[in-house]
């Protein structure tokens, strides 16, 4: 039985390579080179081109690279039945918090001020922002979220978070989602200056990043978006920008990827892009968790993770 790795715009190969480190006698196959596709039983997937899914007749489960699983919830071709699992390697969550602390320390340093002043020969001194001045409010408070509350807290800045059912995080004010209380997501977004999305793609989180979100923030008012490129409203962050409704974002995920050249966000001074690197699955890591979920689907129990397709994560 083989384990198939199958993704669009990322090299499988180092994957396979540990894979076979920890077991010689695994049989790993690389899409689309598949030798005998009866032979799939457990599937890899990271942005797949979607409609392959269903030409393996023993697939018994599909993984996803990461922590997301958008991907696999809107492919219609993966058959009924096929256990849905994730990881989240501990290397994403500590990659994912050191990106947020580097991003906000640049923000109270006035790193982009300075790096333009320099483009400029401008001698302008601008004193560190107090971190105590700065609440920063996380959506998404599950393992990924949850530990980044934790280290920026650590660092001295207030934290708040929110999540469709209430946490309880040590040092950290929680508020909740839940249908019908959309005043404690008000509540939570008059604590907040800087609103981090960590939340996973579901209905409703699609545009959750609207205008009359960013109007409900503190000011000075920034947005930090290594969530899901589905979930911010390009055009109300360009207008928010615009009008000093938000002072400035740290982008690191689109609606589009690779984020086309044309695209108002390159140009925009007051935006910072990077090409999805927030968080990326380490393959020595991520071989180890996904054989772990292989062996089991094999024994006939679930994965560690099992996704829900109701909840959409």
């Amino acid at each position: 039985m083989s384990i198939l790795l199958i993704a669009r715009q990322r090299d499988m190969q180092p994957y396979k390579e540990e894979i076979l480190k920890l077991d010689p006698n695994a049989e790993v196959e690389i899409w689309p080179d598949v030798a005998r596709k009866e032979r799939v039983t457990f599937a890899v997937a990271w942005k797949h081109p979607e409609g392959v899914l269903d030409r393996f007749p023993n697939l018994k489960a599909v993984s996803s690279l990461g922590a997301g699983v958008e991907h696999l919830l809107r492919d219609a071709s993966i058959p009924e039945g096929v256990t849905l699992t994730r990881i989240v390697p501990p290397s994403l969550i500590s990659d994912m918090s050191d990106y947020l602390v580097s991003a906000l320390l640049n923000l109270v340093h006035h790193t982009a001020e300075f790096a333009e002043n320099q483009r400029k020969a401008v001698w302008e001194p601008l004193l560190a922002v107090p971190k105590r001045s700065l609440t920063v409010g996380i959506m998404g408070l599950g393992e990924i979220g949850r530990q980044c509350a934790l280290d920026i807290a650590r660092m001295g800045f207030p934290v708040v978070g929110l999540s469709r059912t209430k946490k309880e995080i040590e040092g950290v004010e929680t508020f909740s989602m839940e249908k019908g209380e959309r005043g404690d997501m008000d509540a939570f977004l008059a604590r907040t200056n800087v609103l981090v999305s960590l939340l996973p793609l579901t209905e409703q989180t699609r545009d959750i990043m609207d205008l009359t979100v960013f109007k409900k923030l503190r000011k000075p008012a920034y947005v930090i978006n290594v969530g899901r490129g589905l979930q911010l409203v390009d055009e109300d962050l360009i207008y928010a920008l615009h009008a000093g409704v938000l002072q400035g974002a740290v982008l690191d995920v689109f609606r589009e990827e690779p984020l086309p050249e044309s695209h108002p966000f390159w140009s925009n001074r007051k935006v910072v892009v990077t090409p999805h690197i927030a968080s990326v699955s380490d393959p020595a890591e991520t071989a180890a968790i996904l054989l772990d979920h292989y062996k089991r689907v094999m024994s006939g129990m679930d994965p560690n993770v099992v996704v829900s397709t109701q909840r959409g994560y």
